[in-house]
């Protein structure tokens, strides 16, 4: 938007034309089958996920290599061996990488791409490696909003004494706030909200058997929790879970702008990932 202003200003464009152009940036359509919302970054500082399921692997690849064209990446989840496939192909058409996150989850990325520094850091726990999946959704979106992600995994209350180094850790590398994923009985998230004073986002994941498999024992135990303050979004929602991550870190990143005193180095966004 800003660079249509300017060009608007310096007599590049007339007023029909920046009106076009801005209409174009918010939203765009693809052969009348999906509606690409190009403005969402600068609304709401998160980028448009592409869902895969139930979408054609065709579609996804085209939907991937639309957005990173035109904003320097696209996120995907949900992604099936078929959708990493059609997506591989297409962005190597096209000369963009993909990264995967997890097995379900990619960025396609131009080349030399960054998004902006944005100064936050989120740390992702999960209490079991079958919850990673979910868990590297939020990773995505963290790291595709200019954020540092921070995972480790498989340090559920099965062996809770797993637990306090690795969180000892993420509490001296000063995190901004905790995304929690856990199966099975989802004690963890109220766990970690008992225990530390930043934000906690409890992630539940459909791990489990019996009674409340399927994600609705971990659920129901997490809106049950005596943990004041424990927040959590629905059932594998990892993209939910790191989109209110981002929110939370981008203003605590903020914050500290405005705060006389060193920044933090990006240097340190180096992570240890599990």
């Amino acid at each position: 938007m800003k660079n249509v202003l300017q060009r608007l200003l310096a007599g590049e464009l007339n007023v029909d034309e920046a009106e076009a152009e801005l209409r174009r940036v918010q939203l765009d359509e693809l052969g009348g089958r999906a509606r690409l919302d190009f403005g969402r970054p600068g609304r709401r500082g998160l980028p448009e996920v592409v869902l895969a399921a139930g979408k054609a692997p065709a579609d996804v690849a085209r939907l991937a290599v639309a957005l990173a064209t035109a904003q320097g990446q696209a996120c995907l989840s949900r992604l099936t061996t078929e959708h990493h496939a059609a997506v591989e192909a297409a962005a190597g058409q096209a000369g963009l990488e993909v990264i995967p996150y997890g097995g379900a989850a990619a960025r396609v990325r131009r080349p030399g791409f960054e998004p902006a520094f944005g100064g936050g850091r989120v740390a992702v726990v999960t209490a079991g490696t079958s919850d990673l999946d979910a868990a590297e959704e939020v990773r995505m979106l963290v790291e595709a909003c200019g954020h540092q992600a921070r995972l480790e995994a498989d340090i559920g209350v099965a062996g809770l004494h797993r637990l306090l180094g690795p969180l000892a850790e993420l509490m001296a590398w000063d995190a901004d706030v905790l995304v929690v994923a856990a199966g099975m009985d989802g004690v963890l998230p109220g766990v970690v909200a008992g225990l530390v004073d930043q934000p906690v986002i409890g992630l539940p994941v459909s791990t489990g058997y019996g009674a409340g498999g399927e994600g609705q024992a971990a659920l129901l135990t997490m809106l049950q929790s005596c943990s004041t303050g424990l927040t959590l979004v629905n059932i594998d929602n990892g993209v939910g879970a790191g989109a209110a991550a981002v929110l939370i870190a981008a203003r605590a990143a903020a914050a500290r702008r405005k705060r006389p005193g060193p920044a933090r180095p990006r240097s340190a966004a180096a992570a240890p990932r599990r």
